[in-house]
């Protein structure tokens, strides 16, 4: 495969200058092409000139959004519902789980704060979150299959963890315990969507409920979350907004019944600001012209990331004050290279000063490229790390 030179992709993010800069943040907020630019200031117009009439075009550019999902996730028929983040999705899917007659809902230890808040919350009040270890990683499918029972309403997990990028394979075992028991799956794919190639079809999970976004590899910016749902999912959630039902407005309801879309759009919202998914289009439009598949993108984000592994073992560093986890191969993880370190914090503001930008989560260190960062800037990345942890600053006890 001929790689795409990220010089010649930089010149089209000029706007968040990623040529003045060292961006490696790209597994939390990756720059947007200018042409995202372009689209805000359309939505503008199009609201200007329009004013109600607007809505037939934000529409046409939710659609754009989906389908830009359903084709990142090899899930042509899949049925997509979006809104400004996961949570928002995620709160309606827990309303419209059987939560009274299955008080059980079965986790990782590894989520992203977006549900390990929520049901450490919903712990608090009564429910039975049953939390099993991430690590290791080969065997959590089958952990997690085993931990579902007939009480259980819903497993939630990621399918690659978001502190460690560890990518979880064979989520389809969990799919068939959950199809056994009569109990949802709930996959978080937000570190997987346009970096790790995650089909739906071949993760034989068309059942299962998928969660993501656009604010991380996709490079659409805020306000463009989604969720996946089954063809078979009749969910009612409970909490509902009016667009849940906006296609049944025009039928009489069923008495003493709130009425529901079909498939997605029982998890539809309300009124919306309507310019991110004119963004999240734009996006989209760009990936294409520049024949950013998730192919090419995961084969030049596993280039970067082991040019960046090599030039750190070459620093061979004390391990005690930063190392490299070497327990499994850098094809098993996702976009990011972690390097466990006490001193995260530290580092990361030591390297912003200098201009790289990383972000840490508690010991760990994260470092994400993106398709605009050139090979020169990942040297000098690592270069101005080896700075930063030979520091005393940095080498004193905490």
């Amino acid at each position: 495969m001929t790689l795409p030179d990220p010089t010649d992709i930089a010149r089209h993010y000029t706007r968040f200058r990623v040529g003045q800069r060292v961006l490696l943040t790209g597994h939390s907020h990756q720059a947007w092409p200018d042409v995202a630019r372009d689209a805000q200031i359309q939505a503008w117009d199009d609201a200007a000139q329009q004013v109600d009439d607007k809505w037939d075009r934000a529409f046409a550019m939710a659609d754009r959004v989906r389908q830009g999902y359903a084709y990142r996730l090899d899930d042509p028929a899949g049925d997509y519902a979006l809104a400004a983040n996961t949570h928002e999705l995620l709160v309606r899917f827990l309303s419209a789980l059987p939560l009274h007659g299955r008080p059980r809902l079965v986790t990782t230890d590894g989520e992203f704060h977006t549900i390990r808040r929520q049901l450490q919350r919903l712990g608090e009040v009564g429910l039975e979150i049953a939390v099993v270890p991430a690590e290791p990683v080969v065997d959590l499918p089958q952990r997690l299959a085993d931990a579902v029972d007939d009480r259980t309403a819903a497993v939630l997990v990621s399918c690659v963890l978001y502190r460690s990028g560890r990518i979880v394979r064979g989520l389809g075992e969990v799919q068939r315990a959950c199809a056994r028991h009569g109990a949802e799956l709930l996959i978080d794919a937000y570190h997987a969507v346009n970096i790790v190639p995650f089909s739906v079809r071949e993760e034989a999970v068309e059942g299962a409920y998928v969660v993501g976004g656009g604010y991380k590899y996709c490079q659409l910016g805020e306000g463009n979350a989604f969720l996946r749902v089954p063809a078979h999912g009749t969910l009612r959630p409970v909490v509902t907004g009016w667009f849940a039902e906006f296609a049944e407005l025009a039928e009489p309801p069923e008495p003493g019944e709130v009425p529901y879309g079909k498939g997605a759009a029982r998890f539809a919202g309300a009124t919306y600001d309507p310019v991110s998914h004119y963004r999240g289009a734009a996006a989209w439009d760009f990936f294409a012209a520049q024949r950013l598949d998730v192919p090419t993108l995961r084969a030049l984000s596993q280039r970067q990331i082991g040019r960046l592994a090599d030039r750190f073992d070459a620093l061979d560093l004390d391990p005690k004050l930063i190392r490299r986890d070497r327990t499994s191969d850098l094809a098993d993880r996702g976009g990011f290279l972690v390097l466990e370190t006490p001193h995260a914090g530290r580092i990361c503001r030591a390297l912003r000063e200098h201009g790289v930008w990383v972000d840490h989560r508690d010991e760990a260190l994260r470092l994400g490229p993106a398709p605009y960062v050139t090979d020169d800037q990942l040297d000098l990345a690592i270069a101005r790390l080896d700075l930063a942890v030979r520091t005393p600053a940095v080498e004193r006890p905490l």
